[in-house]
């Protein structure tokens, strides 16, 4: 299923465990033939070797790519599946490229999507904390969109809360009122403005019918239940 992702979004992620070899073991990675990418001929500076190498529980890095038998029990030469079991994580951030980004391998990647897993906040001051993923790579990844906050807005829509204060989303945890002053999130009911314009009645009706009843608390608390996470002001 493909989606336009954005950050807030809650992912299930599955991959079908395929068959491949290992090609070298560390105590701290296990190396296999990569199954699904290949190699970019046109890529000079970037010489990919078809290889990938999952961490074991040893290095401390999270992978959602993983083997079975488990890492740890593999030696080289081993014939081993490779897949991502189900798991749930949440976008932090959406990365575009154009043209598609050069990695070495293809097909190459046209947006990333940067991910955190469960129980996981985003920490802006560790650089490697997030987990990348081409959404439309050669990987046959499974993504399913479990859970968007504000689904029912649009990035960039302006809406008027309840007490009749302007404000831009940006994001589920990214708003910004207009008259500057920074003052937690809108009160529900919310009334669409704008969406790239006047809004079409149906589009405002919607806005107003999905905030009737609930509030901003409400699609954190259901958010934090999936995520296990706090929210951040996102990237986009």
């Amino acid at each position: 299923m493909s989606h336009d992702y954005r950050p807030g979004d809650v992912l299930l992620l599955e991959c079908p465990f395929t068959e491949t070899a290992v090609t070298g073991v560390t105590p701290y990675y296990v190396s296999v033939r990569w199954p699904w990418l290949e190699v970019d001929p046109q890529v000079e500076n970037i010489r990919w070797n078809g290889r990938r190498a999952l961490p074991t529980p040893a290095a401390q890095e999270w992978e959602v790519f993983r083997t079975q038998p488990a890492e740890t029990t593999l030696e080289p030469g081993d014939t081993c599946l490779v897949g991502v079991p189900a798991t749930t994580v949440h976008v932090h951030a959406v990365h575009r490229f154009d043209p598609p980004l050069a990695t070495g391998m293809l097909p190459r990647p046209a947006s990333y999507l940067e991910v955190l897993r469960q129980g996981e906040t985003h920490d802006p001051c560790l650089e490697d904390q997030g987990y990348t993923i081409d959404p439309a790579g050669g990987e046959p990844i499974r993504i399913e969109l479990f859970f968007r906050p504000y689904a029912f807005l649009e990035l960039g829509d302006e809406v008027a809360d309840r007490n009749g204060r302007a404000w831009r989303f940006d994001a589920a945890w990214n708003w910004h009122p207009f008259e500057g002053e920074q003052s937690r999130t809108p009160t529900w009911p919310l009334r669409l403005i704008t969406r790239h314009g006047d809004p079409t009645p149906k589009q405002a009706e919607e806005v107003a019918r999905a905030t009737a009843a609930g509030s901003h608390s409400d699609e954190l608390e259901r958010w934090s239940a999936l995520t296990h996470a706090r929210p951040v002001a996102y990237q986009q």
